[in-house]
């Protein structure tokens, strides 16, 4: 994909929540590559200062600032802050989330299920809200967010994360229903194990060679958020490797 552009009116812009973990790195990396202007919210600060010394990027291409993107208003104020610096946004990948543990149905209390909500549907949900205005206002949009196969096939002991990302496939495909008139699509990939340190820690005795790395992951997302995917809205796409 060759998104270079000589005008920075024409340069596409792109919002990547919780966009300094590994697959954020990987996904800006490659969207910094062909030519975005990228912007990154971030929680940890140190996270926020690696990927700025890994993208190498001036602030007429890198937006990074701290977000809680439970919070509504705070995301607003971060998309809306984008597409005034910018001159528009054209690309929203949701990337927030995340597992902490999990329990039956019977016994999962209300904090945990509140946590599941709060770190893994209400993100994307206040990233979508904010975004889509932009995103109907540009040339063209995409919205990529961050499913599981935990919502498809959905396994016990982790009710509430099974719960939480179903309910991010039933906003994706939500919107890619009320964005259908126009050149915006919303699509959700759906990874099962990704090979991360943390994710090793978790199974150490699995075969890390048929697990899907964030870079593959990111590959994926990099398309769908790409002018190219216009024939392809409220897919779920799976990135499971062969697991």
């Amino acid at each position: 994909m060759h998104l270079v552009t000589d005008s920075p009116r024409d340069t596409p812009v792109a919002i990547i929540t919780g966009g300094t973990g590994g697959l954020g790195r990987c996904l800006a990396s490659r969207l910094a590559a062909t030519g975005h202007r990228i912007a990154i919210s971030y929680l940890i600060p140190e996270e926020a200062v690696a990927t700025e010394e890994m993208l190498e990027l001036g602030e007429d291409r890198l937006i990074l600032k701290r977000v809680d993107c439970s919070d509504g208003e705070a995301v607003v104020s971060f998309v809306d802050e984008v597409a005034t610096r910018y001159g528009r946004v054209n690309i929203l990948a949701a990337l927030v989330g995340g597992w902490a543990g999990g329990r039956d149905v019977d016994e999962t209390d209300d904090v945990r299920f509140e946590r599941m909500i709060e770190l893994n549907l209400r993100p994307s949900f206040n990233a979508a809200r904010a975004a889509l205005p932009h995103l109907r206002e540009a040339e063209w949009g995409r919205i990529v967010m961050m499913g599981s196969r935990a919502a498809m096939e959905p396994p016990s002991g982790q009710a509430m994360y099974n719960v939480a990302k179903a309910g991010v496939v039933a906003l994706a495909r939500s919107i890619a229903e009320e964005v259908s008139d126009s050149n915006v699509t919303a699509n959700v990939v759906m990874p099962s194990l990704i090979d991360t340190p943390a994710f090793r820690e978790v199974v150490p005795f699995a075969n890390y060679v048929d697990w899907p790395t964030p870079d593959q992951i990111a590959a994926v997302i990099e398309f769908l958020a790409s002018p190219e995917s216009s024939v392809i809205n409220g897919a779920m796409i799976p990135v499971y490797g062969k697991i």
